[in-house]
């Protein structure tokens, strides 16, 4: 399905709640929902029904609050599974089932103990029992990347037929590299009757570090869904984060051609209102969300930033959401003339002359040699010569 849009599918609600130490309490899901409307996901992965009546109760109260996104669940391929998903979104104003299967011989063999035609029969009626509820039913070939690729030709074509209408390509343990991945959506694009007919979704699993990379790879190969997580969050390494997809995007529109429907202004306060509900604290060095991702400390960076941000700077913090911007230089040993200066006029300091600013500096640098970080109190300091 050609389109200029990425729908974003977010499953911090699932694939994110799956990470170890993490659980998410019924209001908390609510609360990370109207976050994602308003952040502009277009469909919200509200937990696996199946899972237990809390998960069951949560998806359904969810489904209650949003208005504007596309509410699912996810569902093992068996019958009741996919009926209590049915009822679990059944109440949303826009819903979808989300079916999950493996289709690698490692699963089949050892996790299904099941034959490859077994499990393509199983796909098929688990669709189609889907269908008998909604007209938007999503596939997941489990395990996609590790998948024989003639297999999984012929299984993406039976559960399109059977009524698929999004079908995601997992990179379950985060084994591929992005050339293969995305070699995989075109080879699927290319030999799958019907496949342009749909939307190839990417789920990416950042085990080797490159869930975001593999993403990109697969959007530009073709794939118009994308699934990802705020913060990244997920089982063991985590999932594609949210945030630097949809950055990356727009960003580099230029290379992409592409758009979503997501209001980056929210991308920082969706980042912190996760952090907090789960406990998973962001990375200072984290990109978008990270407290150090807008920050300088260099005197050399600092001195291009304050002459034109874009020196040093290929989004804005207000982009993304922060509020602070004056975050943005952080004094230390490393920091320059110019950065010292730009600092301590947002202290209400201005300096006379040339000289007296050279005077503050070098008592800043050896104040700065010997104590990290300086506080207020300590720049304030600088400019008295009893320092």
């Amino acid at each position: 399905m050609s389109s200029n849009q990425v729908i974003i599918l977010d499953t911090t609600m699932r694939d994110g709640e799956q990470s170890p130490g993490v659980s998410m309490s019924l209001n908390e899901k609510v609360e990370i929902a109207l976050m994602l409307e308003k952040l502009g996901v277009d469909v919200i992965e509200a937990g696996f029904a199946a899972a237990s009546e809390g998960d069951f109760a949560a998806i359904q109260a969810v489904g209650r609050a949003v208005k504007d996104s596309t509410i699912c669940s996810l569902s093992r391929a068996v019958e009741r599974d996919i009926d209590l998903t049915a009822e679990a979104v059944g109440g949303a104003a826009m819903s979808r089932i989300h079916i999950v299967l493996s289709t690698s011989p490692i699963h089949m063999q050892h996790k299904l103990r099941m034959a490859p035609e077994q499990v393509l029969e199983q796909g098929v009626l688990a669709v189609k029992r889907a269908r008998r509820y909604s007209d938007n039913v999503e596939f997941s070939c489990e395990d996609a990347s590790r998948s024989d690729l003639d297999f999984l030709c012929r299984f993406v074509e039976a559960v399109i037929a059977a009524g698929a209408s999004t079908v995601s390509l997992p990179d379950t343990v985060g084994y591929a590299l992005p050339q293969e991945y995305g070699n995989l959506i075109s080879h699927l694009l290319n030999h799958v009757p019907g496949a342009d007919k749909v939307v190839l979704s990417a789920h990416c699993h950042n085990d080797l570090g490159m869930a975001v990379a593999n993403s990109l790879s697969a959007i530009k190969a073709g794939a118009r869904q994308v699934e990802c997580t705020i913060n990244g969050i997920g089982e063991r390494a985590g999932n594609a984060a949210l945030e630097e997809i949809v950055m990356a995007l727009r960003t580099r529109q230029n290379h992409f051609g592409l758009q979503t429907r997501i209001q980056p202004q929210y991308l920082v306060p969706a980042s912190q209102l996760v952090s907090g509900i789960t406990g998973f604290q962001v990375q200072p060095n984290k990109a978008i969300v990270g407290r150090n991702a807008f920050s300088h400390q260099s005197g050399i960076h600092q001195d291009g930033m304050l002459k034109n941000p874009s020196t040093y700077q290929i989004m804005t913090a207000a982009d993304v959401g922060w509020t602070n911007a004056p975050h943005m230089l952080v004094l230390s040993k490393h920091s320059g003339r110019n950065g010292y200066r730009e600092y301590m006029r947002q202290l209400g300091f201005e300096f006379s002359s040339d000289r007296e600013l050279d005077e503050a500096f070098l008592r800043f640098k050896r104040m700065a040699d010997q104590k990290f970080p300086l506080d207020e109190a300590d720049l304030r300091a600088t400019v008295s010569k009893a320092a």
